[in-house]
């Protein structure tokens, strides 16, 4: 039976935990001044504009509004409710709460929950047989011929799968899933106008693939035999979206922090034996092109990318896609130049661990260079047409850069190459420039003007400031509560006064992450880290105060002095001078209080 957690502890594990410790888990973090800024993992930017206060222990998006304590952001980047947030973080207090059950989880979120825990016990299942048992000697036998230590096989939880046509099937309803949702899990699959399954992977060597948090969403088969296809996935599942999960992402978080660099592969297959060669900041898409999601997500995990993909033909074009991709996304890119045709696991087999890194990987060429060479590819460059082509090409590719000393170094390499005067290259890389910049003009002109960003009104600005001011202070808050009570402008204003004031009521100080967690509404639990985040001066003044409280207060009085003014108008067009002279005569009382306003703070 669901139980409630007590508030007290679900205080305590918020003042336990760290939130600048949780969101370095997902987001590269720099400190400046008293915050912490990066790339916001809830929307796609280029520039840092997501900002973690340690103090106040919230998080606030400029960018895109998001904010809120360590309990929603886990709520918002994993898509779970807040028990389950409170649960992940609980350890990290030593509160043990494996007891407590969420009374109120979606049926979706039932459902993924046992699809993962699926995912979890058979990849138990098949490591047991790989490892431990006669059945699964000649897949351990071959893994260990293709330079597989049995450490390795551990690391990565490796498994076999019987050839058998329902062990699956027996071992999951044996445990009591339902066999319906396991086939939506991908696991087993259907027989045709027949009510009853047969496993999906069968006699093959299973490698679990994980969501970014650790949990076992996939597997990925490979054939023992000749068996077609050689490498089996499973499909696309309410778990499992290839372009929005990494393999191995989870284990390369950290390292990939910590150097500020990612070697991105095409196969799993590349990561393991990268991994065996000492490269743990490691992953690879899985079997489709790079994501724009996927691209966003390394960046905000490292700055700098080195793609290293199959050097065929395929790979070479794949390669300079996910390239474009990531510069999009902010990254510096390097391309990894595979010889002989070879895969990185290939190489890595062949000559070791050593020549990799230091002949494929340390020599990796930059973009540019990268696109040069990728530009050579099937020109016979002694042909003189065929060498002025690749000329011209090169160049308008150099014009794109926005670094001149770069575009510079590119254009002597070129002139050196080719004997070619540096002022004819910079002449048609000023002539190609110039094209660049009116398709740019024309493009802007295409699209619709962008909205440009709303003026606040005095009023609005007035209540603004008061409420970041009231979030610090809570004398400043009880003086406003004096003075104003409810009688904010701003419908969002008002309700968070209203928790504001009932917060400090109960006897709390100024807190920001412990107010979040009485405001329920996405909206207000924005704006209230917005306006904490809002830099003000600390010492305000009784007279700034009374400036903001009296703003706040004189608007809804400018609103009737309007009215009032039209009503003028109108009673003297019709001649009605009696109504008139009291329309007048209410005016006079209106601008008055507007001088003077309620009194609440220092008299």
């Amino acid at each position: 039976m669901g139980q409630r957690i007590p508030e007290e502890t679900v205080e305590h594990i918020r003042r336990s935990v760290d939130i600048v410790d949780i969101i370095q888990q997902y987001v590269s973090l720099k400190k400046q001044g008293r915050n912490y800024f990066g790339l916001c993992p809830f929307h796609g930017e280029k520039t840092p504009s997501f900002s973690v206060s340690p103090e106040k222990q919230i998080y606030h998006c400029f960018g895109c509004g998001a904010g809120g304590n360590v309990f929603s952001f886990l709520m918002d980047i994993e898509g779970i409710t807040f028990i389950e947030a409170v649960k992940r973080l609980a350890p990290r207090a030593n509160v043990d709460l494996s007891h407590v059950v969420d009374e109120h989880p979606t049926a979706e979120r039932k459902e993924t929950t046992t699809m993962i825990a699926a995912h979890e016990l058979l990849k138990k299942f098949y490591h047991h047989l790989l490892m431990h048992t006669n059945e699964g000697e000649e897949a351990l036998n071959y893994l260990l011929q293709r330079g597989f230590t049995r450490e390795l096989i551990e690391q990565f939880e490796i498994g076999y799968a019987l050839p058998s046509w329902n062990a699956t099937v027996t071992f999951l309803a044996n445990k009591g899933f339902s066999l319906p949702l396991m086939e939506q899990a991908g696991l087993i699959v259907k027989k045709s106008g027949e009510d009853s399954y047969f496993d999906r992977f069968r006699h093959r060597i299973m490698f679990p693939i994980h969501n970014h948090q650790g949990e076992t969403v996939a597997f990925s088969g490979r054939a023992l035999g000749n068996e077609e296809p050689k490498y089996m996935n499973s499909p696309e599942t309410p778990i499992f979206n290839k372009r929005h999960i990494l393999y191995h992402f989870h284990e390369a978080r950290l390292p990939m922090r910590q150097k500020q660099q990612v070697v991105l592969f095409e196969g799993f297959a590349d990561v393991i034996a990268a991994v065996q060669a000492g490269i743990s900041h490691a992953v690879a898409t899985m079997g489709t092109a790079l994501s724009e999601e996927q691209a966003r997500m390394l960046r905000r995990n490292a700055s700098s990318v080195i793609v290293c993909y199959d050097g065929d033909r395929a790979g070479i074009d794949a390669a300079l896609r996910a390239s474009e991709t990531l510069v999009e996304a902010g990254c510096y890119v390097k391309v990894a130049m595979m010889p002989d045709g070879l895969d990185p696991d290939e190489y890595v087999r062949r000559y070791g661990a050593d020549r990799f890194r230091h002949h494929v990987l340390d020599a990796s060429l930059s973009l540019t260079a990268f696109k040069l060479e990728y530009l050579k590819r099937g020109r016979h460059l002694q042909n003189e047409s065929e060498r002025l082509r690749y000329i011209e090409e090169a160049v308008k590719e150099i014009s794109r850069l926005s670094n001149a000393i770069e575009a510079d170094y590119y254009l002597r390499q070129l002139a050196n190459e080719f004997s070619i005067s540096m002022d004819a290259l910079r002449e048609q890389m000023m002539i190609y420039g110039k094209k660049q910049v009116e398709q740019k003009q024309e493009r802007r002109e295409t699209v619709a003007v962008p909205v440009r960003a709303k003026l606040l009104p005095a009023f609005q600005k007035a209540e603004r400031m008061l409420i970041a001011h009231m979030l610090r202070d809570k004398a400043i808050a009880f003086a406003a509560q004096e003075a104003i009570e409810g009688a904010f402008n701003v419908e969002e204003h008002r309700a968070i006064a209203a928790y504001l004031y009932a917060f400090y009521e109960e006897g709390h100080e100024p807190d920001v992450s412990s107010l979040l967690e009485r405001i329920h509404d996405p909206q207000l639990k924005r704006i209230v880290t917005e306006l904490s985040m809002m830099p003000i001066n600390e010492d305000i003044s009784s007279a700034e105060l009374r400036d903001y409280i009296q703003c706040v207060l004189n608007y809804p009085k400018e609103q009737l002095l309007k009215q009032k003014e039209a009503q003028l108008r109108d009673a003297e067009r019709q001649k009605d001078y009696e109504r008139a002279k009291r329309i007048a005569s209410e005016m006079i009382a209106l601008r008055k209080s507007l001088h003077f306003g309620r009194r609440g703070i220092n008299g």
